[in-house]
């Protein structure tokens, strides 16, 4: 199952007609051998690895949950040579900041969904912006959007764009969070990067004429 999803996924990444957005501070960062922790929405990630690619980037370690569905996930993954950290921002929390944080320091770059792995879809988790301080790597957000799509009755409105489809990439600029962030810190950093991140959805799907 693994593979097959690797083999569609991929071969929709091939046919698509990809456009990219503010892209240069990732690019700049990936030059400049900076790991970094990749964030986007669950319902926005299947293509995410694929953009991932597009600008350089090549060792990641993605957060995936422990729920059954993450093992086809992290098979998935495997498939295109990346590695998972099995937890999330609830379920085995501390296994996966433990792993995360092994990964950075290794000079890994992270990706992780910070609605995941249940929502509520685009609340933001405190788990990405605690591990931005702890790892000192940047936030880097990221969306994409299509118009020729599959979009999913699931939790998350899982969108699946359709061979030969338009598809709208964009990142965010690179989000810091200082290593002595006191409490008020932290929480208006989470307020601020779920708004940046929303508004990147919207802007995408603004971009292609996504109305749902």
């Amino acid at each position: 199952m693994a593979a097959l999803a690797a083999y569609i996924i991929k071969g929709i990444a091939l046919s698509v007609r990809w456009q990219e957005e503010g892209d240069a501070g990732v690019r700049a960062l990936i030059e400049a051998g900076q790991p970094f922790l990749l964030a986007f929405w669950h319902g926005r990630g299947v293509m995410v690895a694929q953009a991932y690619w597009r600008v350089g980037g090549r060792r990641i370690k993605i957060l995936i949950s422990e729920h059954r569905d993450g093992e086809l996930i992290a098979a998935t993954m495997a498939h295109w040579g990346y590695g998972a950290v099995r937890g999330s921002t609830k379920r085995g929390a501390v296994r996966g900041a433990r792993g995360m944080l092994r990964a950075a320091h290794a000079g890994y770059d992270l990706a992780i969904s910070p609605d995941g792995p249940r929502g509520p879809r685009e609340v933001l988790q405190e788990g990405v912006v605690e591990l931005a301080r702890m790892s000192g790597l940047p936030i880097v957000p990221v969306t994409y959007s299509a118009r020729w799509a599959k979009r999913f009755a699931s939790w998350d409105g899982f969108l699946l764009p359709l061979p030969g489809a338009r598809v709208v990439v964009l990142w965010g600029e690179p989000v810091r969070i200082p290593r002595d962030a006191d409490t008020d810190t932290l929480i208006a950093s989470q307020r601020a990067l779920e708004a940046t991140m929303i508004g990147l959805r919207q802007r995408a799907d603004a971009r292609v004429g996504r109305l749902d």
